[in-house]
């Protein structure tokens, strides 16, 4: 196994993919109001894209940085991967070296107003990819190679509505105890945490930030951090 290079201006680097952010949702959102399309639940944070552009660029840069080859690492086209119960899925971020697939990331984000509906969209949708891609693997869909690295990044706005705790509807049986008095913050920290637990993903990571004039950003597990999710995916690709 090669030697893991972590640069010593990642903090800088997450800064700026923050700033990016910020900045490509600011737009998009303007630009929905100036053509009067106005998405359910403010979904232009969902639907717009290209807000994770600088996350996914991060992550390749290091790649790259660590001897990963810049031909075996796709981020703009040829994303595609077969799945079980579907035909394939596009993911954000593919290493593909000699015909085997090395790492698969996906990179979701949810700002507010709205967290319920899109909070179980994010969940099932993250539950589903897992359970497809290692059901085509299983089946053979990727050839006789070794199990390739899954990667789920989360992003969520840190604010009020995001960090009070949210009650639950229970009329028959009750919640999980670990989900009672939660904030959504709180309950995508649980929820990546079992992903890895349960070996749906091989890492995850989930940060917060907070919109402003000053752009903050925090990781509140560490155990969920860029670095931890960045050094675990360095171990399976280099």
């Amino acid at each position: 196994m090669s030697l893991i290079h972590l640069p010593e201006n990642i903090d800088s680097g997450l800064y700026k993919a923050f700033e990016t952010f910020w900045a490509t949702r600011n737009k998009q959102s303007e630009k929905q109001l100036l053509s009067e399309v106005h998405d359910q639940g403010n979904r232009s944070a969902v639907t717009g894209g290209k807000q994770l552009d600088g996350f996914v660029g991060l992550v390749r840069d290091i790649l790259i940085q660590n001897g990963v080859g810049e031909k075996n690492i796709f981020t703009d086209s040829d994303l595609e991967l077969p799945g079980y119960y579907r035909p394939n899925k596009k993911w954000d971020l593919l290493v593909v070296e000699d015909g085997r697939l090395l790492a698969a990331v996906e990179f979701k984000s949810q700002v507010g107003p709205s967290f319920g509906n899109n909070f179980n969209n994010r969940t099932e949708e993250a539950m589903g990819s897992a359970l497809d891609i290692w059901t085509a693997y299983r089946e053979g869909a990727f050839g006789a190679q070794s199990a390739p690295w899954l990667g789920y990044f989360m992003v969520l706005e840190d604010c009020e509505k995001s960090s009070l705790p949210v009650k639950n509807r229970a009329p028959h049986f009750p919640v999980l105890k670990e989900f009672e008095n939660t904030s959504y913050k709180q309950r995508y920290e649980i929820f990546c945490k079992k992903l890895v637990l349960e070996r749906q993903y091989s890492s995850a990571c989930f940060m917060t930030t907070k919109r402003g004039e000053n752009i903050s950003y925090n990781a509140p597990n560490p155990d969920l951090s860029f670095c931890n999710f960045i050094t675990s995916l360095l171990r399976h690709t280099i």
